[in-house]
């Protein structure tokens, strides 16, 4: 268990941030352990293979650097995030320059003999993160690049949906409806961990809230440093590697293949930018075919936040049940 202190002040500094270095460490974590993270199991077979031809397995720094769970994880792998619009290239400028006594202070944390990659980052620090951000790259563009997109608009609708909680319900609303292991209690986030050895802070300078994908089904702190940050798991994760819907033939016959796609995929409300990424249509194509199923009344749409989603109207439903 670890205590954030959050007084009056650090409660008004909680904001929330996207990062990508989150994901990436996160998503290693779930490599070294899908039985645990069961819901990433399709993506995990499918990046497996690159990664290994990749040479990012076993013996490389970022492999060695992150441990399954619950094992200690070095707080300098993610820096605070800068806000809402990630940038790896920014982030890996932050990791690149993080003090060498920063680096050999939590690698001292680590249990064990080091293996050759962490004792070449210990003794020369500043060599051992340039490798490591090039690892990183690495990892980014076969494992993530391509997924990215749908990643990053479940992590903006989490963001989205949350800021309403926080507008509704306040600060308690919010923190106590984060995860299981976090709750506020008086001037105090508690965060239970297994295993951790973190101190408590009881003066936090405020919190950063990083919704994330591969973070299921846990949290993970980091409560060092000049702002605390708390990973938590985005709502919505059961549907990120579904296949894409295939629509009936019946209804591709009456609306067209298009219109017919879209319909299908409005099983719960999406952006424009989403249906795009699902069906492989252009954005233009996309909120034409939505126009048209507006006007038939087969599809409603609402603003959320700064997005527009639409979803399926009970004629659209109809029709599609009808046609199956």
């Amino acid at each position: 268990m670890v205590a954030i202190g959050l007084s009056a002040s650090a409660v008004a500094r909680i904001r929330f941030a996207v990062s990508c270095l989150w994901e990436v460490v996160a998503s290693v974590r779930v490599l070294r352990d899908p039985g645990d993270h069961a819901v990433h199991l399709p993506w995990a077979r499918r990046v497996r293979p690159r990664l290994a031809r990749a040479g990012l397995f076993d013996r490389s720094l970022l492999w060695q650097l992150v441990p399954a769970g619950p094992g200690y994880l070095a707080d300098f792998l993610t820096p605070p995030a800068a806000g809402l619009t990630p940038d790896l290239g920014q982030e890996l400028a932050a990791l690149r320059a993080t003090p060498a006594a920063t680096v050999r202070a939590h690698l001292d944390l680590y249990p064990g003999a080091r293996p050759p990659a962490l004792a070449d980052l210990y003794a020369d620090p500043d060599a051992g993160l340039r490798v490591l951000a090039e690892e990183i790259g690495t990892y980014w563009r076969v494992a993530l690049a391509a997924d990215w997109p749908r990643i990053r608009t479940l992590l903006d609708a989490e963001v989205l949906r949350r800021a309403r909680r926080l507008a509704e319900d306040g600060a308690a609303g919010l923190l106590n409806d984060l995860h299981e292991r976090v709750r506020w209690e008086g001037d105090a986030l508690l965060i239970s961990q297994r295993h951790c050895t973190v101190p408590d802070v009881p003066d936090g300078a405020g919190l950063v809230l990083v919704p994330s994908v591969f973070v299921w089904p846990s949290v993970l702190s980091i409560a060092a440093g000049d702002l605390p940050q708390l990973a938590y798991p985005a709502q919505g994760l059961g549907t990120l590697w579904e296949c894409p819907t295939t629509a009936p033939d019946a209804l591709r016959a009456v609306l067209g293949k298009g219109r017919a796609r879209l319909l299908a995929e409005l099983d719960a409300p999406r952006s424009t930018t989403e249906l795009a990424r699902r069906t492989g249509l252009s954005l233009a194509g996309v909120s034409q075919h939505l126009a048209a199923l507006r006007a038939a009344g087969l599809v409603v749409t609402h603003r959320q936040g700064r997005c527009l989603l639409s979803s399926r109207s009970v004629v659209g439903e109809a029709l599609l049940h009808a046609s199956t």
